[in-house]
């Protein structure tokens, strides 16, 4: 039997794919079952070269346009959620850290449908996640392209 968790706060890892918006309302969903809370976040990943605190306005704007979406997502569904972005070297790792120090309970965790060397691969960091998470991890896959591609 399976039992029901208790969960008062969703960590949702936003990356700008297609799988995004599917995520955000399944997470949503989620929180307004459990009276619970929504924090979609968006990992910014530094090159080994810069300062792990360097300024990337670039990659910045691009983080808080992908969040708006994502909040917009929400609002037309009639939730709120807060948003926030981290500076890293990898994002599996920031991700897990997130969900330890943000006592997340859940982590629904979005991946497109990605091929490589011709066999379906979830990646790096996801694998790191679902590895390493403190918390339960939903994992939502977006639907394989018409012909398996």
């Amino acid at each position: 039997m399976l039992r029901r968790m208790e969960i008062s706060k969703i960590l949702v890892p936003i990356v700008g794919n297609g799988v995004d918006r599917d995520v955000v309302r399944l997470a949503c969903e989620l929180a307004d079952e459990n009276d619970a809370s929504v924090y979609a976040v968006y990992v910014i990943e530094v090159e080994r070269s810069l300062p792990i605190d360097a300024e990337q306005e670039a990659k910045n704007a691009m983080a808080e346009d992908i969040l708006s979406r994502a909040e917009q997502t929400a609002s037309e569904d009639g939730y709120h959620i807060a948003t926030g972005i981290l500076q890293a070297r990898e994002a599996g790792p920031a991700l897990v850290n997130e969900a330890k120090e943000g006592n997340a309970d859940l982590i629904v965790l979005g991946v497109g449908y990605k091929k490589r060397l011709g066999v379906f691969n979830i990646g790096d960091t996801t694998s790191y996640v679902l590895k390493e998470a403190p918390c339960g991890v939903v994992l939502y896959r977006a639907a394989a392209p018409e012909g398996g591609q």
